[in-house]
């Protein structure tokens, strides 16, 4: 079996998520080849994602694309774009409706054997707090990464989240579309046309 259905079966969180006020099974999202140009490390599928089974399957996602400047089948197309969330389920929400955080388990669990399924991949975009903290280290504030972009790229670019959630946090920094978009859609047209 290959990493992908071992995570496909994967029943960890069973009972976690049994437990919160979705009250939801495990289903494991899994999209991505070892032939991905591009990595998009994300936080972990919301609820409609949950339902379609296909990432970024909502508003956040017609963001996402617009940022990258991809057309829908391109981002969907797993032998040039992978993602690869920090936990590969829906976990829930609370009591008061809001998002739990992705389930540490899963990324202890996967994440190793994930990214050596990859192997090498020309740019890795590092969508939210938990992805940038894996994959860069440290416990840094999402808008300081992402203002650090420089440092990274062009391999790498911390992104916020595209939830509409983040509209605020946009209208604040307006230099993250102006500065950082441009250089990023730039940098994804390059790996996808290579």
């Amino acid at each position: 079996m290959s990493v992908q259905d071992d995570i496909a079966a994967c029943r960890l969180c069973a009972d976690r998520f049994a437990a919160t006020a979705t009250g939801h099974s495990p289903r494991p999202v899994v999209w991505f080849r070892d032939t991905a140009r591009i990595l998009i490390a994300s936080q972990a599928p919301g609820a409609r994602v949950h339902e379609a089974m296909t990432p970024f399957w909502d508003r956040s996602g017609d963001r996402l694309r617009d940022w990258l400047g991809v057309s829908e089948a391109e981002f969907y197309d797993r032998s040039r774009v992978a993602i690869v969330p920090m936990a590969f389920c829906f976990p829930g929400y609370n009591a008061a409706g809001s998002d739990l955080p992705p389930p540490r388990i899963c990324a202890r669990t996967w994440r190793d054997r994930a990214m050596a399924a990859l192997g090498d991949v020309p740019l890795t975009l590092l969508i939210g707090g938990y992805a940038q903290e894996w994959h860069l280290g440290g416990k840094v504030p999402v808008t300081t990464r992402v203002a650090q972009w420089r440092d990274h790229a062009p391999g790498v670019f911390a992104l916020p989240h595209p939830s509409w959630r983040n509209t605020g946090w946009l209208n604040r920094n307006p230099w993250f579309a102006d500065e950082v978009l441009p250089v990023l859609r730039a940098r994804v047209r390059e790996v996808l046309d290579d």
